[in-house]
């Protein structure tokens, strides 16, 4: 039965098959009532269906839905799926109003209005009707953009409390219900592979604070849920995960992290039992062993640019937390680099765990050597180790003290350079000004000059300042302990650090 002009919602699975079967046409919008992209494009499908009536256009909630939902591969919202015939021909993922038109247009023919002024991003789809609410959408999303560019920041309180929850476990799910009771199928795949993998995690339901569910969305760049955390990391959400547990990457993405796992012999562990990572001790079997024309072509991808990262996803659009940390050091540090897409052939992505010894992405060469995964770039960022490595293999001009100084004081707002970490302080003025940052809630880095005898050193006269702690803001000397005591006890500390 066509639309005649209306969309009709499906409650079942068995109710959209009968829908898609007796009619020529179908377009199935999969939507979301949190997404505001999922209601624009709602809108433009409900003007199709005035300018298509002969074609059937049924609408499903994906998340109250699960099992048609996973019946069609649905991942994220807006989601079509284009049938003709009973068959689905074609999907769309995504806000694309101009390709929904067109996609519309390919399975149910012209729209029933003569003659209508369709502009070229449109094709021939579209009659008046959708058109006007393109036009609407975009003058909305156009005065929206200034709105956008102000709300991307969080208030400081939620930004705290949601580092506080990604790092509250070293595995953390942010979800739809519990792991007992998930309340979609999305949240319910993801619970499931965890227990699988015999990974003990945190989680929050996301459906009981509508500030955590859209502050998350901000936090972590990731519009959907569910979200999963590793080592306060953002791995990915559901059809990520079910990737790496499928490529057995998420079980070794929680070993290198050193996540303890369930003992054999539990019922989660011997479900992932029979894959033993490669490259960590024991025999690896013989279908991942090596051929000599397999490392020729490993030889020659991690020998082809002076710095050569193997991520999952485009330094432009990162697929992992993972790798989108490593690009940015990168990017931070100026480093011209050459990237390869692991998600696009797995035969370099197994085999490299192999060739590396090095069982989970992302992974760093340099000069053909490897330097290890995201933690280690990022231990060796804040130390400055990494540009000191590049720099002795000839990547980068070598770098002089005063560089490496003026690169340490600037790599964050507040920096400190003091006797131990934050954690566990090793000489008391250290510990004073620590407590003063605390207790007026500022963030900082900190450099421990205990570990560098260069850098202790040479900022005693970079800063003509004999002794430490020195606090630094903006890469300006604030003062010593004394000054930075005296400060808190003005009322000046705070103001100071937040011009």
């Amino acid at each position: 039965m066509a639309s005649g002009g209306a969309v009709r919602e499906v409650g079942s699975k068995a109710e959209l098959d009968a829908a898609v079967a007796g009619v020529r046409a179908a377009a199935v919008h999969f939507w979301a009532g949190w997404c505001e992209a999922s209601k624009q494009m709602d809108e433009v499908f409900a003007h199709l269906a005035v300018d298509f009536p002969h074609a059937a256009f049924l609408r499903v909630e994906a998340e109250e839905q699960p099992e048609i939902s996973e019946a069609y591969g649905v991942s994220a919202v807006p989601y079509f799926v284009f049938c003709k015939e009973g068959k689905t021909v074609d999907t769309l993922e995504g806000a694309n109003p101009a390709s929904l038109a067109n996609k519309v247009a390919k399975i149910a023919g012209p729209a029933s209005v003569a003659e209508s002024a369709v502009p070229a991003s449109l094709g021939v789809a579209a009659g008046p009707a959708v058109l006007e609410k393109v036009q609407e959408l975009a003058q909305r999303n156009g005065s929206s953009a200034a709105e956008g560019a102000n709300s991307g920041s969080l208030p400081d309180s939620l930004n705290k409390r949601l580092e506080q929850l990604v790092n509250s476990h070293p595995v953390f799910l942010f979800m739809k219900g519990t792991p007992e009771q998930p309340r979609c199928g999305f949240s319910r795949k993801v619970v499931d592979i965890l227990k699988q993998e015999g990974v003990d995690f945190g989680s929050f339901d996301i459906l009981t604070d509508n500030d955590v569910r859209e502050g998350m969305k901000k936090f972590s760049n990731w519009p959907t849920f569910p979200q999963l955390y590793c080592k306060g990391e953002l791995l990915g959400g559901c059809d990520i995960v079910i990737a790496m547990h499928d490529s057995g990457e998420l079980k070794d993405v929680f070993e290198e992290h050193n996540i303890p796992l369930k003992p054999p012999g539990s019922k989660n562990v011997e479900a992932v039992e029979p894959e033993a990572p490669a490259g960590k001790g024991g025999a690896v079997s013989e279908p991942v062993m090596l051929t000599d024309a397999q490392k020729a072509r490993l030889e020659s991808l991690v020998n082809s640019s002076p710095v050569m990262v193997f991520i999952k996803g485009s330094p432009e659009e990162p697929k992992c937390g993972f790798s989108g940390k490593l690009v940015h050091i990168l990017k931070q540090e100026n480093i011209p680099f050459s990237s390869f897409d692991i998600l696009q052939d797995d035969e370099v992505r197994q085999g490299l765990k192999v060739f590396s010894n090095w069982p989970s992405y992302p992974q760093l060469y340099i000069k053909g050597e490897l330097v290890g995964g995201s933690d280690i770039v990022m231990e060796m960022h804040k130390s400055g180790e990494l540009k000191k490595v590049l720099s002795e293999k000839g990547v980068i001009p070598k770098e002089t003290l005063e560089d490496r100084l003026k690169a340490l004081i600037s790599s964050s707002p507040v920096m400190l350079f003091m006797k131990g970490n934050p954690d566990a302080p090793r000489c008391g003025f250290s510990s004073k000004v620590v407590n003063a940052l605390k207790k007026e809630g500022i963030s900082f880095g900190s450099f421990d000059i205990l570990s560098d005898e260069e850098v202790r050193q040479g900022l005693k006269t970079y800063s003509n300042w004999p002794t430490f702690p020195q606090l630094y803001y903006k890469s300006e000397l604030i003062g010593g302990c004394d000054i930075i005591l005296e400060m808190e006890k003005s009322g000046e500390l705070k103001s100071t650090l937040s011009e």
